[in-house]
Protein backbone atom coordinates (compact mmCIF):
# COMPACT_ATOMS: atom_id res chain seq x y z
CA UNK A 1 0.00 0.00 0.00
CA UNK A 2 1.31 3.46 -0.91
CA UNK A 3 0.03 4.69 2.46
CA UNK A 4 2.72 2.55 4.10
CA UNK A 5 5.43 4.66 2.49
CA UNK A 6 6.96 7.40 4.62
CA UNK A 7 8.70 10.66 3.85
CA UNK A 8 12.13 11.34 5.28
CA UNK A 9 15.49 12.93 4.46
CA UNK A 10 19.05 11.67 4.42
CA UNK A 11 19.63 13.90 7.44
CA UNK A 12 16.79 12.24 9.39
CA UNK A 13 18.29 8.83 8.60
CA UNK A 14 21.70 10.05 9.80
CA UNK A 15 20.25 11.42 13.03
CA UNK A 16 18.48 8.10 13.66
CA UNK A 17 21.76 6.20 13.19
CA UNK A 18 20.40 4.35 10.15
CA UNK A 19 22.99 5.77 7.74
CA UNK A 20 26.13 7.86 8.06
CA UNK A 21 27.94 10.27 5.78
CA UNK A 22 31.70 10.67 5.56
CA UNK A 23 33.69 12.91 3.24
CA UNK A 24 36.75 11.38 1.60
CA UNK A 25 40.26 12.07 2.89
CA UNK A 26 41.51 15.66 2.96
CA UNK A 27 44.06 16.66 0.35
CA UNK A 28 46.63 16.93 3.12
CA UNK A 29 46.16 13.21 3.77
CA UNK A 30 46.66 12.10 0.19
CA UNK A 31 49.35 13.74 -1.94
CA UNK A 32 50.40 13.22 -5.56
CA UNK A 33 53.53 11.41 -4.41
CA UNK A 34 51.41 8.82 -2.59
CA UNK A 35 50.16 7.30 -5.83
CA UNK A 36 51.91 4.20 -7.14
CA UNK A 37 51.76 1.88 -10.16
CA UNK A 38 50.44 -1.02 -8.07
CA UNK A 39 48.61 -1.20 -4.79
CA UNK A 40 45.16 -0.44 -3.39
CA UNK A 41 42.76 1.38 -5.76
CA UNK A 42 41.38 4.80 -4.82
CA UNK A 43 38.00 5.92 -6.21
CA UNK A 44 38.21 9.49 -7.61
CA UNK A 45 35.35 11.68 -8.80
CA UNK A 46 35.77 10.70 -12.45
CA UNK A 47 35.24 7.01 -11.62
CA UNK A 48 31.75 7.62 -10.18
CA UNK A 49 28.84 7.63 -12.64
CA UNK A 50 25.58 5.84 -13.44
CA UNK A 51 25.70 3.75 -10.22
CA UNK A 52 29.02 2.30 -11.37
CA UNK A 53 32.66 2.49 -10.33
CA UNK A 54 34.82 2.75 -13.46
CA UNK A 55 37.88 0.57 -12.85
CA UNK A 56 39.74 1.98 -15.85
CA UNK A 57 40.47 5.31 -14.14
CA UNK A 58 41.45 4.19 -10.63
CA UNK A 59 44.77 5.45 -9.25
CA UNK A 60 46.49 3.32 -6.60
CA UNK A 61 48.32 3.79 -3.32
CA UNK A 62 50.61 1.53 -1.32
CA UNK A 63 49.21 -0.95 1.19
CA UNK A 64 50.89 1.04 3.97
CA UNK A 65 49.22 4.27 2.87
CA UNK A 66 45.89 2.47 2.59
CA UNK A 67 46.28 1.36 6.21
CA UNK A 68 46.68 5.01 7.22
CA UNK A 69 43.37 5.70 5.48
CA UNK A 70 41.61 2.61 6.84
CA UNK A 71 38.54 4.58 7.94
CA UNK A 72 37.93 5.38 4.26
CA UNK A 73 37.93 1.74 3.11
CA UNK A 74 34.84 0.75 1.13
CA UNK A 75 32.44 -2.10 1.81
CA UNK A 76 29.88 -3.70 -0.50
CA UNK A 77 26.65 -1.72 -0.27
CA UNK A 78 28.38 1.63 0.26
CA UNK A 79 27.23 4.54 -1.87
CA UNK A 80 29.69 7.14 -3.18
CA UNK A 81 28.69 10.67 -4.22
CA UNK A 82 30.83 12.49 -6.79
CA UNK A 83 31.07 15.81 -5.00
CA UNK A 84 32.81 18.15 -7.43
CA UNK A 85 33.03 19.00 -11.13
CA UNK A 86 30.46 20.12 -13.69
CA UNK A 87 29.98 16.69 -15.28
CA UNK A 88 30.34 14.53 -12.18
CA UNK A 89 28.60 16.36 -9.33
CA UNK A 90 25.50 14.57 -8.09
CA UNK A 91 26.24 11.18 -9.67
CA UNK A 92 26.60 8.18 -7.40
CA UNK A 93 28.37 4.84 -7.50
CA UNK A 94 27.20 1.67 -5.78
CA UNK A 95 30.03 -0.36 -4.26
CA UNK A 96 29.95 -4.06 -5.11
CA UNK A 97 32.11 -6.99 -4.02
CA UNK A 98 34.61 -6.11 -6.76
CA UNK A 99 35.34 -2.76 -5.02
CA UNK A 100 35.54 -4.12 -1.45
CA UNK A 101 38.61 -2.69 0.29
CA UNK A 102 39.10 0.19 -2.16
CA UNK A 103 39.67 3.66 -0.69
CA UNK A 104 37.17 6.51 -0.99
CA UNK A 105 38.90 9.35 -2.88
CA UNK A 106 39.20 12.98 -1.88
CA UNK A 107 36.53 13.97 -4.41
CA UNK A 108 33.85 11.67 -3.00
CA UNK A 109 31.46 11.45 -0.08
CA UNK A 110 30.63 8.05 1.39
CA UNK A 111 27.14 7.06 2.52
CA UNK A 112 26.97 3.83 4.50
CA UNK A 113 23.80 2.11 5.70
CA UNK A 114 23.98 0.50 9.13
CA UNK A 115 24.52 -3.24 8.62
CA UNK A 116 21.75 -4.09 11.09
CA UNK A 117 19.23 -1.65 9.62
CA UNK A 118 15.66 -2.86 9.21
CA UNK A 119 14.67 0.51 7.75
CA UNK A 120 16.73 0.97 4.58
CA UNK A 121 18.12 -1.38 1.93
CA UNK A 122 21.27 0.15 0.45
CA UNK A 123 20.61 -1.34 -2.99
CA UNK A 124 17.17 0.30 -3.06
CA UNK A 125 18.59 3.59 -1.78
CA UNK A 126 21.23 3.59 -4.51
CA UNK A 127 18.50 3.43 -7.16
CA UNK A 128 16.67 6.37 -5.58
CA UNK A 129 19.88 8.41 -5.59
CA UNK A 130 20.75 7.39 -9.18
CA UNK A 131 17.35 8.48 -10.47
CA UNK A 132 18.00 11.31 -13.01
CA UNK A 133 15.60 13.51 -11.03
CA UNK A 134 17.74 12.98 -7.93
CA UNK A 135 20.96 13.71 -9.81
CA UNK A 136 19.46 16.99 -11.04
CA UNK A 137 18.41 17.84 -7.47
CA UNK A 138 21.99 17.46 -6.27
CA UNK A 139 23.35 19.44 -9.24
CA UNK A 140 20.87 22.26 -8.58
CA UNK A 141 21.77 22.47 -4.88
CA UNK A 142 25.54 22.14 -5.37
CA UNK A 143 27.60 25.20 -4.44
CA UNK A 144 29.49 27.09 -7.16
CA UNK A 145 28.73 27.79 -10.82
CA UNK A 146 32.04 27.04 -12.54
CA UNK A 147 33.08 24.20 -10.24
CA UNK A 148 29.99 22.81 -8.43
CA UNK A 149 30.59 21.11 -5.08
CA UNK A 150 28.47 18.91 -2.88
CA UNK A 151 28.95 18.63 0.85
CA UNK A 152 27.42 16.58 3.65
CA UNK A 153 25.03 19.38 4.63
CA UNK A 154 23.48 19.48 1.14
CA UNK A 155 23.12 15.70 1.00
CA UNK A 156 21.40 15.68 4.41
CA UNK A 157 18.57 17.83 3.01
CA UNK A 158 17.76 15.37 0.21
CA UNK A 159 14.10 14.24 0.57
CA UNK A 160 12.96 10.71 -0.19
CA UNK A 161 9.97 8.44 0.09
CA UNK A 162 10.59 4.91 1.38
CA UNK A 163 8.34 1.84 1.58
CA UNK A 164 8.62 -1.06 4.05
CA UNK A 165 11.89 -3.00 3.85
CA UNK A 166 10.47 -6.06 2.06
CA UNK A 167 9.11 -3.86 -0.72
CA UNK A 168 12.42 -2.00 -0.97
CA UNK A 169 14.18 -5.33 -1.51
CA UNK A 170 11.64 -6.40 -4.13
CA UNK A 171 12.01 -3.12 -6.03
CA UNK A 172 15.82 -3.38 -5.86
CA UNK A 173 15.64 -6.93 -7.22
CA UNK A 174 13.59 -5.83 -10.25
CA UNK A 175 15.89 -2.94 -11.08
CA UNK A 176 18.96 -5.01 -10.20
CA UNK A 177 17.99 -7.71 -12.71
CA UNK A 178 18.02 -5.10 -15.46
CA UNK A 179 21.30 -3.62 -14.21
CA UNK A 180 22.89 -7.07 -14.03
CA UNK A 181 22.04 -7.79 -17.66
CA UNK A 182 23.34 -4.38 -18.74
CA UNK A 183 26.55 -5.00 -16.79
CA UNK A 184 26.94 -8.49 -18.30
CA UNK A 185 26.60 -6.98 -21.76
CA UNK A 186 29.21 -4.37 -20.88
CA UNK A 187 31.67 -7.00 -19.68
CA UNK A 188 31.09 -9.15 -22.77
CA UNK A 189 31.62 -6.18 -25.05
CA UNK A 190 34.77 -5.24 -23.17
CA UNK A 191 36.16 -8.76 -23.67
CA UNK A 192 35.29 -8.88 -27.37
CA UNK A 193 36.82 -5.48 -27.95
CA UNK A 194 39.97 -6.40 -26.03
CA UNK A 195 40.46 -9.46 -28.26
CA UNK A 196 40.07 -7.35 -31.41
CA UNK A 197 42.48 -4.71 -30.15
CA UNK A 198 45.06 -7.31 -29.17
CA UNK A 199 44.95 -8.77 -32.67
CA UNK A 200 45.28 -5.26 -34.15
CA UNK A 201 48.31 -4.57 -31.96
CA UNK A 202 49.93 -7.88 -32.91
CA UNK A 203 49.44 -7.42 -36.67
CA UNK A 204 49.68 -3.66 -37.19
CA UNK A 205 51.74 -2.26 -34.30
CA UNK A 206 54.13 -4.97 -33.10
CA UNK A 207 54.21 -6.71 -36.54
CA UNK A 208 54.47 -10.13 -34.87
CA UNK A 209 53.80 -12.21 -38.02
CA UNK A 210 56.47 -10.27 -39.96
CA UNK A 211 59.02 -10.78 -37.19
CA UNK A 212 58.23 -14.48 -37.05
CA UNK A 213 58.72 -14.89 -40.81
CA UNK A 214 61.91 -12.77 -40.77
CA UNK A 215 63.31 -15.07 -38.08
CA UNK A 216 62.22 -18.22 -39.90
CA UNK A 217 59.48 -19.04 -37.37
CA UNK A 218 55.92 -20.13 -38.02
CA UNK A 219 53.69 -17.03 -37.60
CA UNK A 220 50.90 -19.26 -36.32
CA UNK A 221 48.37 -18.13 -38.92
CA UNK A 222 46.44 -19.87 -41.66
CA UNK A 223 48.56 -19.96 -44.84
CA UNK A 224 46.37 -17.54 -46.87
CA UNK A 225 46.69 -14.93 -44.12
CA UNK A 226 50.36 -15.61 -43.37
CA UNK A 227 51.15 -15.09 -47.06
CA UNK A 228 49.82 -11.52 -46.81
CA UNK A 229 52.66 -10.56 -44.46
CA UNK A 230 56.19 -9.83 -45.78
CA UNK A 231 59.29 -11.39 -44.22
CA UNK A 232 61.42 -8.25 -43.93
CA UNK A 233 61.33 -4.62 -42.73
CA UNK A 234 62.04 -1.17 -44.17
CA UNK A 235 63.22 1.89 -42.23
CA UNK A 236 60.80 4.83 -42.53
CA UNK A 237 60.09 8.17 -40.84
CA UNK A 238 57.84 6.21 -38.48
CA UNK A 239 60.59 3.75 -37.69
CA UNK A 240 60.76 0.09 -38.61
CA UNK A 241 57.86 -0.95 -40.86
CA UNK A 242 57.01 -4.14 -42.80
CA UNK A 243 58.56 -4.14 -46.27
CA UNK A 244 56.21 -2.80 -48.93
CA UNK A 245 53.82 -1.14 -46.49
CA UNK A 246 53.31 2.61 -46.81
CA UNK A 247 53.16 5.69 -44.60
CA UNK A 248 49.99 7.76 -44.85
CA UNK A 249 47.73 10.05 -42.87
CA UNK A 250 44.43 9.60 -41.05
CA UNK A 251 42.77 11.55 -43.86
CA UNK A 252 43.66 8.68 -46.24
CA UNK A 253 41.78 6.18 -44.06
CA UNK A 254 38.60 8.09 -43.28
CA UNK A 255 36.59 11.11 -44.41
CA UNK A 256 35.67 13.83 -41.94
CA UNK A 257 31.92 14.45 -42.21
CA UNK A 258 31.09 18.09 -41.49
CA UNK A 259 27.30 18.15 -41.91
CA UNK A 260 25.57 20.02 -39.08
CA UNK A 261 21.96 20.46 -38.02
CA UNK A 262 20.02 22.74 -35.68
CA UNK A 263 17.63 20.43 -33.74
CA UNK A 264 15.56 23.41 -32.62
CA UNK A 265 14.19 23.53 -36.20
CA UNK A 266 12.38 20.24 -35.38
CA UNK A 267 11.23 20.87 -31.78
CA UNK A 268 8.97 17.80 -31.51
CA UNK A 269 11.22 15.34 -33.31
CA UNK A 270 13.27 12.80 -31.39
CA UNK A 271 17.05 12.72 -31.85
CA UNK A 272 19.62 10.20 -30.63
CA UNK A 273 22.17 12.50 -29.03
CA UNK A 274 25.74 11.14 -28.88
CA UNK A 275 27.21 13.52 -26.31
CA UNK A 276 30.29 13.51 -24.09
CA UNK A 277 28.19 12.77 -20.94
CA UNK A 278 26.34 10.01 -22.83
CA UNK A 279 29.67 8.39 -23.69
CA UNK A 280 30.86 8.62 -20.09
CA UNK A 281 27.59 7.12 -18.83
CA UNK A 282 27.94 3.82 -20.67
CA UNK A 283 28.07 4.84 -24.34
CA UNK A 284 24.29 5.07 -24.57
CA UNK A 285 23.08 8.01 -26.71
CA UNK A 286 20.25 9.93 -25.08
CA UNK A 287 16.88 10.32 -26.76
CA UNK A 288 16.01 14.03 -26.75
CA UNK A 289 13.45 16.20 -28.52
CA UNK A 290 14.74 18.96 -30.76
CA UNK A 291 13.47 21.67 -28.42
CA UNK A 292 15.71 20.30 -25.65
CA UNK A 293 18.90 20.70 -27.69
CA UNK A 294 20.08 24.30 -27.67
CA UNK A 295 23.03 24.33 -30.08
CA UNK A 296 24.19 23.13 -33.47
CA UNK A 297 25.11 19.46 -33.66
CA UNK A 298 26.98 17.27 -36.12
CA UNK A 299 25.05 14.64 -38.07
CA UNK A 300 26.07 11.06 -37.25
CA UNK A 301 26.03 8.52 -40.09
CA UNK A 302 25.71 4.76 -40.03
CA UNK A 303 29.08 3.02 -39.90
CA UNK A 304 30.95 6.10 -38.69
CA UNK A 305 33.39 6.35 -35.79
CA UNK A 306 33.31 9.31 -33.40
CA UNK A 307 36.57 10.67 -32.01
CA UNK A 308 36.51 13.27 -29.25
CA UNK A 309 38.92 16.16 -29.68
CA UNK A 310 38.18 17.41 -26.13
CA UNK A 311 40.70 16.45 -23.44
CA UNK A 312 42.45 13.78 -25.57
CA UNK A 313 44.02 12.18 -22.50
CA UNK A 314 40.54 10.65 -22.02
CA UNK A 315 39.91 8.04 -24.71
CA UNK A 316 36.43 8.75 -26.06
CA UNK A 317 36.32 6.80 -29.31
CA UNK A 318 32.81 5.67 -30.19
CA UNK A 319 31.82 3.00 -32.72
CA UNK A 320 28.24 4.10 -33.37
CA UNK A 321 25.24 2.00 -34.30
CA UNK A 322 22.76 4.19 -36.17
CA UNK A 323 19.54 2.46 -37.23
CA UNK A 324 17.81 3.31 -40.56
CA UNK A 325 14.95 5.34 -39.05
CA UNK A 326 17.10 7.00 -36.39
CA UNK A 327 18.03 10.70 -36.48
CA UNK A 328 21.46 10.69 -34.88
CA UNK A 329 23.48 13.74 -33.89
CA UNK A 330 26.56 14.32 -31.79
CA UNK A 331 28.38 17.04 -29.92
CA UNK A 332 30.64 19.15 -32.11
CA UNK A 333 33.42 18.05 -29.73
CA UNK A 334 33.37 14.79 -31.70
CA UNK A 335 34.86 14.31 -35.16
CA UNK A 336 32.54 12.19 -37.33
CA UNK A 337 34.82 9.88 -39.33
CA UNK A 338 33.49 7.67 -42.13
CA UNK A 339 35.97 4.91 -43.06
CA UNK A 340 37.02 4.87 -46.70
CA UNK A 341 36.28 1.83 -48.85
CA UNK A 342 39.60 0.07 -48.32
CA UNK A 343 39.62 0.59 -44.54
CA UNK A 344 36.61 -0.64 -42.59
CA UNK A 345 35.20 0.57 -39.31
CA UNK A 346 36.96 -2.20 -37.37
CA UNK A 347 40.44 -1.15 -38.50
CA UNK A 348 39.77 2.59 -38.00
CA UNK A 349 38.28 2.07 -34.55
CA UNK A 350 41.17 -0.10 -33.33
CA UNK A 351 43.71 2.34 -34.80
CA UNK A 352 42.11 5.33 -33.04
CA UNK A 353 42.18 3.42 -29.75
CA UNK A 354 45.76 2.17 -30.10
CA UNK A 355 48.32 3.48 -27.63
CA UNK A 356 50.62 4.80 -30.34
CA UNK A 357 47.82 6.90 -31.86
CA UNK A 358 46.60 8.15 -28.46
CA UNK A 359 50.11 9.32 -27.55
CA UNK A 360 50.43 11.19 -30.82
CA UNK A 361 46.98 12.73 -30.40
CA UNK A 362 47.84 14.05 -26.93
CA UNK A 363 50.93 15.78 -28.35
CA UNK A 364 48.69 17.98 -30.53
CA UNK A 365 46.73 19.45 -27.61
CA UNK A 366 46.05 23.19 -27.57
CA UNK A 367 44.61 25.34 -24.78
CA UNK A 368 45.83 26.27 -21.32
CA UNK A 369 42.81 25.13 -19.29
CA UNK A 370 43.51 21.55 -18.22
CA UNK A 371 39.81 20.66 -18.25
CA UNK A 372 39.18 22.06 -21.75
CA UNK A 373 42.18 21.13 -23.87
CA UNK A 374 41.57 20.11 -27.47
CA UNK A 375 43.28 18.66 -30.49
CA UNK A 376 42.32 20.43 -33.71
CA UNK A 377 40.76 18.54 -36.62
CA UNK A 378 43.46 19.41 -39.24
CA UNK A 379 46.20 18.18 -36.90
CA UNK A 380 44.31 14.94 -36.22
CA UNK A 381 43.67 14.25 -39.89
CA UNK A 382 47.36 14.88 -40.62
CA UNK A 383 48.69 12.34 -38.10
CA UNK A 384 50.98 9.91 -39.89
CA UNK A 385 50.17 6.21 -39.62
CA UNK A 386 51.15 2.91 -41.17
CA UNK A 387 49.06 1.85 -44.19
CA UNK A 388 49.00 -1.96 -44.52
CA UNK A 389 47.87 -3.68 -47.74
CA UNK A 390 44.08 -3.59 -48.27
CA UNK A 391 43.86 -7.40 -48.48
CA UNK A 392 45.35 -7.67 -44.99
CA UNK A 393 42.92 -5.08 -43.62
CA UNK A 394 40.10 -7.09 -45.21
CA UNK A 395 41.35 -10.28 -43.53
CA UNK A 396 41.44 -8.47 -40.20
CA UNK A 397 37.86 -7.24 -40.68
CA UNK A 398 36.61 -10.76 -41.47
CA UNK A 399 38.01 -12.02 -38.16
CA UNK A 400 36.95 -9.19 -35.84
CA UNK A 401 33.86 -7.98 -37.70
CA UNK A 402 31.56 -10.59 -36.08
CA UNK A 403 32.91 -9.54 -32.67
CA UNK A 404 31.93 -5.93 -33.28
CA UNK A 405 28.55 -6.99 -34.70
CA UNK A 406 27.83 -8.90 -31.50
CA UNK A 407 29.05 -5.99 -29.38
CA UNK A 408 26.78 -3.53 -31.18
CA UNK A 409 23.82 -5.90 -30.82
CA UNK A 410 24.51 -6.11 -27.07
CA UNK A 411 24.63 -2.32 -26.87
CA UNK A 412 21.27 -2.08 -28.61
CA UNK A 413 19.86 -4.51 -26.07
CA UNK A 414 21.40 -2.52 -23.22
CA UNK A 415 19.86 0.69 -24.54
CA UNK A 416 16.43 -1.00 -24.50
CA UNK A 417 17.00 -2.37 -21.01
CA UNK A 418 18.24 1.00 -19.73
CA UNK A 419 15.19 2.71 -21.21
CA UNK A 420 12.93 0.17 -19.48
CA UNK A 421 14.80 0.61 -16.20
CA UNK A 422 14.59 4.41 -16.42
CA UNK A 423 10.85 4.15 -17.11
CA UNK A 424 10.19 1.77 -14.23
CA UNK A 425 12.54 3.47 -11.76
CA UNK A 426 10.49 6.57 -10.84
CA UNK A 427 7.24 4.59 -10.82
CA UNK A 428 8.61 1.89 -8.53
CA UNK A 429 10.44 4.16 -6.10
CA UNK A 430 7.40 6.42 -5.77
CA UNK A 431 4.91 3.61 -5.26
CA UNK A 432 2.99 4.53 -8.43
CA UNK A 433 3.72 1.04 -9.82
CA UNK A 434 3.40 -1.97 -7.55
CA UNK A 435 6.16 -4.57 -7.44
CA UNK A 436 3.98 -7.37 -8.81
CA UNK A 437 3.16 -5.19 -11.82
CA UNK A 438 6.79 -4.15 -12.31
CA UNK A 439 7.89 -7.79 -12.37
CA UNK A 440 5.83 -8.33 -15.53
CA UNK A 441 8.13 -5.98 -17.46
CA UNK A 442 11.35 -7.79 -16.48
CA UNK A 443 12.03 -10.84 -18.61
CA UNK A 444 15.84 -10.86 -18.51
Amino acid sequence: MASEWRSTTIGDLCDAGIVRLQTGPFGSQLHAQDYTEVGVPVVPTEAIRDRQIDHSVLPRISVAKAEELARHRLRPGDILFARRGVQATGHIGYVREAESGFICGTGAILLRVNEDSRDINSHFLSHILANPVSVEWFKFHAIGATMPNLNESIIRFFPLLIPPLDEQIAVANILGALDDKIELNRQTNETLEAIARLLFKSWFVDFDPVRAKAEGRDPGLATPIADLFPDAFDNTQLGEMPKGWEVGQISELADLRREQVNPLAWPEESFSHYSIPAFDEGQRPKAERGEEIKSLKSVVFSGSVLLSKLNPEIDRTWLVDVQPAERAICSTEFLVLSPKKLFGREYIYCLLRSQIFRQTLESFVTGTSKSHQRAQAPAILGIEVVLPPPLLVEAFAKIVGPMFDRSLASRRESRTLASLRDTLLPKLISGELRVKDGEKFVTV
